[in-house]
């Protein structure tokens, strides 16, 4: 049987501006993706690569209970999310990354190269996978044509990372290996609907914030996904298109393409 890949899209590894992303919700796994984003934004622009432009989505404000569980400190309480921590990389690493204080949504979704979420509801999720099913294929601008989403998922010792692609990715031909063009995105893998979901009570303190995640569920999981994202961006290929975490028992499943 001849192993199985996914060849990146070919603008991706040399675009003719910095790859384009839009990170939806910054919280609790979030903070953790957007802060490897801006180490893998520098490490490719070491590699000659023009790196990541990241637009940041969360209409939320920092909030007691974030504060030792999220990357937010005494001094950013009621402020927005997105621009506490697009402010903070962009001083931290000299980049010019955009905050927008609103949750994405049909009037405030843009174009994109690569999408990633993380938001901790379906209903947000089903909201994502409508928006991202009528996005364009704008050839003439290349930097907002829709390619990847990837999607983090968390309950309060397990989770997920599921990538997936937004259209059909031409592949090089290969007689050695299996080449998939397309990967289901979270939506496609998963019946989103069919899942019965309690209404989610904001905690109102750091004990309670804990019962429904444990403290390092999520930045296991954003590292294990940006590796994912990074081998995509370069190695120029893949055999994951996700994972499974299980932080209880230590163990990781990759998903194959």
């Amino acid at each position: 049987m001849k192993k199985r890949y996914h060849y990146t899209d070919k603008y991706l590894l040399n675009p003719t501006h910095p790859v384009t992303v839009i990170m939806i919700g910054c919280g609790g796994t979030g903070c953790r993706v957007l802060t490897s984003l801006a180490m893998m934004d520098a490490s490719l622009q070491a590699l000659g690569h023009p790196g990541l432009h990241v637009t940041v989505f969360d209409g939320d404000v920092v909030e007691a209970p974030n504060i030792g569980r999220q990357l937010f400190y005494e001094c950013d309480l009621s402020l927005n999310k997105a621009v506490v921590l697009a402010s903070r990389i962009n001083r931290s690493f000299g980049t010019a990354w955009n905050a927008i204080p609103e949750h994405f949504s049909k009037k405030t979704a843009k174009g994109a190269n690569v999408y990633i979420s993380c938001v901790d509801n379906v209903k947000a999720r089903l909201e994502i996978a409508e928006i991202l099913s009528k996005a364009k294929d704008n050839s003439y601008n290349p930097y907002g044509k829709p390619l990847y989403w990837m999607d983090y998922g968390n309950m309060q010792k397990t989770g997920q990372v599921i990538l997936g692609t937004l259209q059909k990715i031409e592949q090089p031909k290969s007689k050695k290996y299996e080449l998939v063009a397309q990967l289901p995105v979270i939506s496609e893998r998963f019946d989103l609907k069919q899942i019965k979901e309690k209404a989610s009570i904001p905690s109102c303190s750091h004990a309670q914030a804990l019962a429904k995640q444990d403290l390092f569920i999520n930045s296991s999981l954003a590292t294990l996904g940006c590796h994912v994202l990074w081998e995509l961006l370069k190695e120029g290929r893949t055999d994951k298109a996700g994972l499974y975490l299980n932080l209880e028992s230590l163990r990781t499943n990759s998903i194959s393409v």
